[in-house]
């Protein structure tokens, strides 16, 4: 319900409507206006910088920057002073207008996005606003879950993903109905009026929450901003694409009067044709889509979440042949350890993951190596930190039983987690070759792929380890040939 309801354009009147359309129903490129200006004309002409051979051009992902010709390591990309940039509080007194703060402060932290959000709407419903040549360029609709039909959103067939997407639609259709709320007490025609007059409904809102989650970056704010990080969306910057190997980067300087100089500098020589790509940051694939409407196949930074439980460790040990597993009722010095790694005590941590940077989250293998062990004397001889590692092949801080019986705990861990997805990878990767009718379709089956392949990558991994451990151990065992 909450998903159908967000991708209903605004039924308005007035000069520049909030009309937002469905991800599913706008091709990939289109922009808010049919013929948009020319945004590196027009960041040039107000005083910013772009090299000669940064051009806008467009793939199958939309518009982006590419090279028109060979460019040095070191040059200098793009540089935008101070004013251009798209801030909350920017504006002629350089202070939010009362209305528009007064929205904001219902804004929780950790959706910051729709903040600033806020700030971009209102400069959108505005004739004649500074930034209109920046805004009318931006994607006329996101390809984030939000904006998913409801048989998508449960196509992504992932627990913590689906949410975080009820947890945004909820959010925008309550907010939604505060905005009427506070704007039922401005006149439409009167200046305080943050949008113009015009109405403003959970599509619109939605809209200018993934504009900003998809763009914005959190940078240096100058000294108009006491010199924290704030959110700001940066005109011609953010149409450069990620990769975790970036030929480009963000840098900032300080001008004159404590303004920043925003600069893009060259990481690589950059081929004629290459897009310009920057790191958005080593996201797990639940945020790119989240915030960026795409996905990242074999990311190295992507993780399973799981949740600390005793009776499923229970389950899974036993499942994986552990005799007479304790996870549910620990002794009382390996509560101790266990509150230590804040999975007991107060406040604990109950969220820990697999896959990733790691095969398996430090907090996990440590208290799985400590439950699976009697040995108190043994446990007590070595730090959290080489109880949490597996950085090698041979490791077995506990000794090679207990070590087999970890990761076999772990493995089994992984197939109650593959377990809990309705379609098996064979199937997924099926439906894409048959082809999807919608965007929207094949990106939640590319979501649920990854996850799936990096459930059965941990599980290879942690298998040749069960593997050599337990070779290395008959070795030992074998008598000595003569």
């Amino acid at each position: 319900m909450a998903a159908s309801k967000l991708v209903t354009a605004a039924s308005l009147t007035h000069c520049r409507p909030f009309t937002c359309a469905a991800a599913a129903a706008s091709p990939y490129g289109s922009r808010l206006a049919p013929h948009p200006p020319d945004l590196i004309k027009w960041v040039k002409r107000e005083g910013g910088f772009v090299h000669q051979a940064v051009k806008i051009s467009h793939d199958a992902t939309g518009f982006g920057l590419f090279a028109s010709q060979p460019i040095p390591k070191g040059s200098q990309l793009i540089a935008l002073p101070d004013h251009i940039p798209l801030k909350f509080a920017s504006g002629g007194d350089g202070a939010a207008p009362s209305v528009l703060a007064n929205l904001a402060r219902h804004v929780p932290e950790e959706l910051w996005a729709m903040k600033l959000g806020l700030k971009l709407l209102q400069e959108r419903s505005q004739v004649g606003s500074f930034w209109w040549p920046y805004i009318s360029n931006l994607p006329e609709a996101y390809s984030v879950p939000i904006f998913f039909p409801g048989e998508d959103i449960k196509n992504l067939q992932y627990a913590p993903l689906l949410h975080q997407v009820n947890k945004r639609c909820r959010f925008l259709l309550e907010f939604e109905q505060l905005v009427k709320h506070v704007l039922d007490g401005v006149e439409t025609s009167s200046s305080d009026h943050p949008f113009g007059g015009q109405a403003v409904d959970a599509s619109s809102l939605g809209w200018a929450m993934s504009a900003v989650s998809s763009r914005a970056f959190r940078l240096h704010g100058g000294g108009s901003h006491g010199g924290i990080d704030i959110p700001m969306m940066l005109p011609l910057i953010d149409m450069c694409n990620h990769s975790f190997n970036p030929n480009a980067r963000i840098v900032q300087e300080q001008g004159g009067n404590d303004d920043m100089l925003i600069n893009v500098v060259a990481e690589t020589a950059i081929e004629e044709d290459d897009p310009l790509v920057i790191n958005y940051g080593c996201l797990n694939n639940d945020l790119f889509l989240l915030d960026y409407g795409f996905v990242v196949p074999s990311n190295p930074y992507d993780c399973i979440e799981l949740r600390f439980d005793g009776a499923l460790l229970d389950a899974a040990s036993t499942a994986a042949g552990v005799s007479s597993p304790s996870f549910s009722s620990p002794a009382p010095w390996q509560k101790e350890i266990l509150s230590q790694l804040k999975l007991d005590g107060e406040a604990p941590v109950l969220k820990v993951t697999i896959g990733g940077q790691e095969p398996v989250e430090g907090r996990l293998l440590a208290a799985v190596r400590v439950m699976l062990t009697s040995d108190r004397e043994m446990v007590e001889k070595h730090d959290l930190s080489t109880l949490m590692s597996l950085s090698s092949d041979s490791d077995a801080p506990l000794g090679t039983a207990t070590e087999v019986a970890a990761l076999r705990t772990v493995l089994a861990l992984c197939v109650i987690a593959l377990g809990h997805f309705p379609t098996q990878m064979m199937e997924d990767e099926s439906l894409l070759k048959k082809g999807v009718s919608s965007a929207t379709s094949e990106l939640a089956i590319q979501f649920r792929i990854q996850k799936k392949a990096l459930i059965v990558d941990v599980m290879r991994d942690l298998t040749k380890r069960v593997q050599l451990l337990s070779s290395k151990s008959k070795d030992m065992a074998s008598p000595p040939q003569g």
